[in-house]
C-alpha cells in the first residue's frame, strides 16, 4: 500500500517536483503464464484527483477526457495537507464499475515527462 508521503518524496527523488511531467497510470496485470510476473496493458492520463477524509485515501481519477493532471498542480496541493493526511491511501479509480485500484509503484519517462502510477488490475 502507497501513501501520499510515499508519493512527495518519490516525486522529490526522481524528477525535482519538476511541474510539467503529467501523471500517468501505467496498467498492470498478471502474466498468464507466470502469475509472479506482471505485464503492461496500457496507460491512460490522469485527470484529477480527490481527497476522501472519510475513507482516507486520496483517489486518483481517469475520466477519458483530454484533461491531464500536471505534476505542479498535484504536488501544491498534497504539500499544504496537515501531516495526519500524509498517510492517507493512494488510489486510482479507473472505471465507475470497479473498485479504485491500489497503486503498486511508481516511475518516470524522462524524455516523455512522464510520472507513472502503476497499478495492478485485477
Amino acid at each position: 500500500m502507497k501513501v501520499i508521503i510515499d508519493l512527495i518524496e518519490d516525486i522529490r527523488e526522481a524528477i525535482g517536483n519538476q511541474e510539467d511531467f503529467i501523471l500517468t497510470a501505467m496498467l498492470l496485470k498478471e502474466d498468464n503464464s507466470s502469475p509472479e510476473r506482471l505485464i503492461s496493458t496500457g496507460e491512460a492520463p490522469i485527470n484529477a484527483f480527490v481527497i476522501d477524509e472519510v475513507q482516507r485515501k486520496l483517489i486518483f481519477k481517469i475520466d477519458r477526457s483530454a484533461a491531464v493532471l500536471p505534476i505542479g498542480e498535484l504536488v501544491k496541493h498534497l504539500l499544504v495537507l496537515p501531516m495526519a493526511d500524509m498517510m492517507y491511501e493512494l488510489r486510482v479509480d479507473i472505471e465507475t464499475h470497479r473498485d479504485a485500484a491500489s497503486i503498486v509503484g511508481f516511475g518516470t519517462s524522462l524524455q516523455e515527462k512522464k510520472y507513472f502510477l502503476f497499478i495492478k488490475l485485477a
